[in-house]
Formats: structure tokens, sequence, C-alpha cells
């Protein structure tokens, strides 16, 4: 079995480090942040199975940044790291959608066992796994852990930002995104550009893999957005 990917958010390294440490000794992967906007950004550049967020992170909250997870991803369990007094943090942060949270200062047995529960009643959608990494939509394959991507046995070469696009449509299989959303999720809230680009990334998107293929899998919504979905 794969071991869980838990990304901390917290900006007191001494904390996060000891996280990281007590945490990789359990078995679990771990990626840290040490600011909000960094560590909605991590949470967006790949799939994690849990989140540990600090509520008081410089340049971006840590209720903000469950906000915005949220606004995009409902499954992904996130437990609060909170000071004891923060009363109205913890109330915002359960309204936001966080499944629990921890108060400092804490003892690493009460982190464990909290962890084990969280990812117990939510365990990461399995579905459409086809190996480790990879996601799946018809012939289309795609591996966000070695960032391959083939259509049957072709491999396609994409850049980054086509890659990060292409996962976040995957990973929203047969939902129609508008641009906004597109947008958020793969450029970023902090992202100023017009939401043209979401146009011109498409289109290089469909350029790669879709075109000289009979069914396409990228499909424009008129007056909406874009949907990934096998048309079979």
């Amino acid at each position: 079995m794969d071991k869980p990917w838990i990304l901390i958010v917290e900006d007191e390294e001494k904390i996060a480090r000891v996280l990281e440490l007590e945490l990789s000794f359990e078995g679990y992967n771990t990626g840290k942040a040490f600011t909000g906007s960094d560590g909605l950004k991590m949470f967006h550049d790949q799939s994690w199975n849990l989140v540990l967020l600090d509520i008081m992170l410089p340049e971006m909250s840590g209720v903000e940044v469950l906000r915005r997870i949220r606004a995009n991803d409902t499954h992904t369990p996130v437990i609060l790291l909170t000071a004891k007094n923060s009363v109205e943090d913890k109330v915002s942060g359960l309204d936001l959608g966080a499944n629990d949270y921890i108060t400092k200062p804490f003892q690493m047995e009460e982190v464990l066992a909290r962890v084990r529960a969280a990812l117990r009643l939510n365990p990461k959608p399995i579905e459409d796994s086809v190996d480790d990494g990879w996601i799946q939509v018809g012939d289309l394959k795609l591996n966000e852990l070695s960032r391959e991507v083939k259509r049957g046995n072709k491999a396609i070469d994409l850049t980054q930002r086509e890659f990060d696009l292409l996962a976040y449509l995957m990973q929203h299989e047969r939902q129609v995104l508008n641009r906004e959303q597109i947008l958020n999720g793969v450029w970023g809230y902090d992202f100023y550009g017009d939401t043209n680009i979401v146009d011109v990334y498409i289109r290089y998107l469909r350029n790669k893999m879709d075109k000289g293929y009979e069914q396409p899998l990228i499909h424009t919504v008129r007056g909406v957005g874009y949907v990934l979905k096998d048309s079979q």
C-alpha cells in the first residue's frame, strides 16, 4: 500500500521539523511549507492525503488557506493547529470544513492519533487509480508523481503549466469547470492576469493530446467552460 502524503503548513520551523520527523518515522511521506501562500501552492501542485494547517501564518492565514482549499476540494482531510485561546479561529475553521483541530502545545501522540483517525474516516478515493500515482480517463493516463502523460502508447510532452492544467481537468473528470475555477485551481488565487489564458492553454493541450485522435477528450461547454471526459 502507498504511504499517505501529509502536507505540513507551519511557520515555526522547529515545530514543522518535529512534525516532519515524527510523521516520517511513522511511515508517512511529508511536505513542508512555512507560509500560507506556499502551503496553498504546494497543495495544488500535487495530491495529498491530509493537511496539517497552522492558523497563524504569514502572507495568508490558515483559515483563508482552508477556505481556498475547500472551494475546489471537499474531501482531503484538514487538521488545524491552533493557539490555546483562538476559539473564534477554531469555529471559523470548522465552519469552513476543517475535519479536526489540535491545540498548541500538543503531544505528538495526540497528533498521530488524530492523523490516523482522519485518514481512516476520509480515505483517498482510488477508483481511478491504475498504478502508483496514475490516474486515467479513457486512453489518457497521467502520473502525478513522475509527471508522465500518455495517450494510448504515445508519450505526450507537456510544459509544467500544461501538465498542471491537464491534471486538474482529470481530477475533475466529467465536471464542467468555468474559467474562474480553472484559473484558481491551476494558476492560484493570487494570479491577476486575464482569464483568456485558460483558453490559450486549453488550445495548447488540445494540440498535443487531442489532435489526430478520433475521440477528443477536452470538450467546450458553450457559455460555461470546459470538461474533460471520455465520449465513449
